[in-house]
């Protein structure tokens, strides 16, 4: 199969960077390669003081999610000024995200119904993205191997790679995303779920006042019907999902960043108890469910192979009451995390219309492989991570079980991080990742 890059569509410089787009047709079944297709956007970046450097070698970075698009990058800093020392680095809009033939609501109302969405997004799993790297591998980097960089479900992407296509590949490295060797995401749920609870109970040893006002927020959400700005009703556990920040810690997305919200919930010296807009508007920043819509259909099934995901955080949840809010009256109301309910398809706006093809999703159990535990075994490329003792998203012990399985796997496991430790700091985590891989350090 041939697929050329497009022309240099654009050459943009900001400073301390030159910025190159590239466009790359490819097929949205690679089953059907004469079938329809699709287009993969990706950012070329190089330092000014090697723009001209052809030959630099290439670093691919895979963007967590599922579901969203890479960064955009507005200054030679961070983990990219250490990764652009060495490399040409390009920033990889998975299928679906960003410049990438993108899925929302609106472009999905070219699919025609919810059995053609269904057959349409079985597609967009890390398997095909994978096969989209190649693809692009084979055209821009005239065959020659490349190396790898992955936070979180980027990570993931990258365990398929070396399942499957490890020829293509002179090195990975993975930040927060060794993926669990599972087929379904049962044991995913049941280690977040306990990761959770140790979550909430630090939310509330750091601010204890919070629970008072967690319960005045709950109980009145119970007691008025209330909207969000943009029209959509904010229920008690829509409210409560704002759990999902307490694995992080910087970028405005993390237990420091609800407390602050929470001071402004309601709205001072009126005769009748009111949430602020302040406050509402706040909720609606921190959720991206209606903008990345794979995120939410796709979530469970990034873990299944040959399995159904069946709404696997709706059933686990029922075996950990602590999330039982109605009857935790006198105790501290404890926020959900990184999980997709349901329900979720009919109160977010944007998710209304793919409620069948979620439930088409959930119930399907044709998943093909994506991963190769013999194949991790007998991989030869260098292979190094992290691994963030409390990581919310990613279970340590499972994260360790896989760094484990690929082969000569070196990975650093740490608690100075949290699961956002390559956009914290990442320079010192990035610099120390290349040590390991070049030997220099243990």
């Amino acid at each position: 199969m041939k697929s050329e890059a497009a022309v240099k569509s654009s050459v943009q410089k900001i400073p301390g960077l030159v910025l190159i787009s590239h466009y790359f047709e490819v097929p949205l079944d690679y089953d059907k390669p004469s079938g329809r297709k699709i287009s993969i956007f990706a950012r070329e970046v190089r330092s000014t003081e090697n723009a001209d450097k052809d030959e630099m070698p290439f670093l691919v970075y895979l963007q967590g999610g599922p579901g969203f698009q890479s960064p955009r990058p507005e200054s030679n800093s961070g983990w990219l000024k250490r990764a652009l020392k060495e490399y040409r680095v390009l920033l990889l809009d998975q299928r679906g995200t960003g410049l990438s033939t993108p899925v929302t609501h609106q472009t999905m109302n070219e699919v025609a119904d919810a059995d053609a969405q269904f057959e349409y997004l079985k597609h967009f799993r890390a398997d095909n993205i994978v096969r989209d790297c190649e693809l692009i591998r084979k055209s821009l980097n005239k065959g020659k191997k490349w190396s790898v960089i992955g936070q979180s479900y980027g990570g993931f992407c990258i365990t398929t790679y070396l399942s499957f296509h490890s020829e293509g590949l002179e090195a990975a490295i993975i930040t927060g995303g060794f993926a669990p060797l599972v087929d379904d995401p049962d044991a995913v749920y049941r280690a977040c779920y306990e990761r959770l609870i140790e979550k909430n109970e630090e939310f509330y040893r750091r601010f204890p006042g919070d629970a008072e006002i967690v319960s005045r927020i709950v109980e009145h959400l119970q007691s008025n019907e209330v909207h969000l700005p943009c029209g959509e009703l904010l229920s008690a556990r829509r409210f409560l999902e704002l759990g999902i920040t307490f694995g992080f810690k910087c970028s405005g997305h993390s237990m420091n960043t609800i407390h602050y919200l929470l001071e402004t919930a309601f709205v001072p010296n009126t005769a009748k108890e009111t949430l602020s807009f302040v406050f509402l508007r706040g909720i609606e920043n921190l959720m991206d469910f209606n903008t990345n819509p794979i995120y939410s259909l796709l979530h469970e099934a990034i873990y299944c192979q040959g399995a159904a995901s069946k709404w696997s955080a709706d059933r686990i949840l029922k075996e950990f009451p602590q999330f039982d809010f109605n009857s935790r009256k006198k105790d501290p109301i404890f926020f959900t995390g990184e999980m997709i309910y349901s329900w979720m398809f009919d109160e977010y706006s944007c998710l209304k219309q793919f409620r069948q093809v979620a439930d088409k999703i959930a119930a399907y159990s044709g998943w093909p492989a994506l991963y190769d535990r013999e194949a991790l075994k007998s991989c030869t490329v260098p292979c190094v991570g992290t691994i963030y003792h409390g990581d919310l998203y990613v279970d340590r012990v499972m994260a360790e079980e896989t760094a484990k399985t690929i082969s000569g796997c070196q990975y650093w496991l740490t608690n100075e991080f949290e699961h956002d430790g390559l956009r914290e700091d990442g320079e010192k985590v990035l610099d120390r990742l290349l040590a390991l891989l070049k030997g220099e350090c243990s």
